[in-house]
């Protein structure tokens, strides 16, 4: 009958197996990681200057970068969640291409746009004597780009959810759409906006594709810490290790604070 539940019984092997396969396959990894790092070692090379500036670098170009998602991201959100505008569809894919699109594919793209020959980085190069390729808010742009789709996709779902009879009532009260915005919409989808903002900070944290495309790998410049795994490999494995312990770490961090958003349900 439709409406009995499902049994608990004993789960068929079928489908056992190949979870548990699934289950070690992302797992293991992981513990090979932390079983290969040198744990008496571990702090010193947390404190040495290549990785200390590798991780200064990275905090705060990952930083600036969600700065720029939050102020640029939260205002599409609510066009696409709140404005009536043609080709919505068509904006909400494109927005949404950073997240299927490969990083480094992304990191060419914003070259060919915003450097010294491109349409948009020749005008600031003539006109401001700004250049943004291969340095350090380089960096913070291509970080920018692929994390930005995380923030607008979780705040418009956000505001999709909302009730969007609060707004017309604060508005049949006089109040501006964008007083109504400040004052009732923000408030009420802060809990999408603070966990768009840790996604996007989590990953900007760990981009390599587009920054190592548009910015280069310049130490103390560029050289972020996903960079810097990538030269201690060749170079001091145990400093690679260490920092992908670190960003290991991060990425649980994030994980547990939006447990009940994401993992949940």
């Amino acid at each position: 009958m439709s409406g009995r539940r499902v049994g608990k019984g004993r789960l068929p092997a079928v489908l056992v197996v190949p979870a548990v396969l699934g289950l070690a396959f992302l797992v293991l990894p992981l513990v090979g990681l932390l079983a290969r790092t040198s744990w008496a070692e571990f702090p010193s090379r947390l404190l040495s200057a290549e990785v200390g500036e590798a991780l200064r670098l990275s905090l705060v170009c990952a930083s600036l970068a969600t700065v720029v998602c939050v102020v640029l991201g939260v205002p599409l959100a609510w066009v696409l969640a709140r404005g009536d505008i043609p080709g919505r569809r068509l904006v909400r894919a494109l927005v949404t291409v950073p997240l299927v699109l490969p990083p480094v594919v992304g990191g060419v793209a914003l070259l060919l746009v915003l450097g010294k020959r491109g349409p948009v980085g020749g005008l600031l190069e003539n006109w401001f004597g700004v250049s943004l390729p291969f340095t350090t808010a380089g960096v913070v742009v291509a970080e920018a780009f692929v994390a930005m789709p995380f923030l607008v996709i979780s705040v418009e779902g956000a505001l999709r959810a909302a009730d969007p009879r609060v707004e017309e009532a604060a508005a049949t009260l006089g109040a501006s759409r964008w007083l109504a915005f400040r004052r009732v919409t923000l408030p009420s989808v802060m809990p999408g906006v603070v966990a768009g903002t840790v996604l996007s900070w989590a990953r900007a944290l760990g981009e390599f594709g587009a920054t190592i495309t548009f910015a280069g790998n310049f130490p103390g410049e560029t050289t972020t810490m996903p960079l810097a795994v990538y030269l201690a490999l060749e170079t001091d494995p145990q400093a690679a290790i260490a920092l992908s312990v670190v960003l290991l770490v991060v990425s649980v961090a994030v994980l547990a604070s939006l447990r009940n958003r994401w993992v949940g349900g």
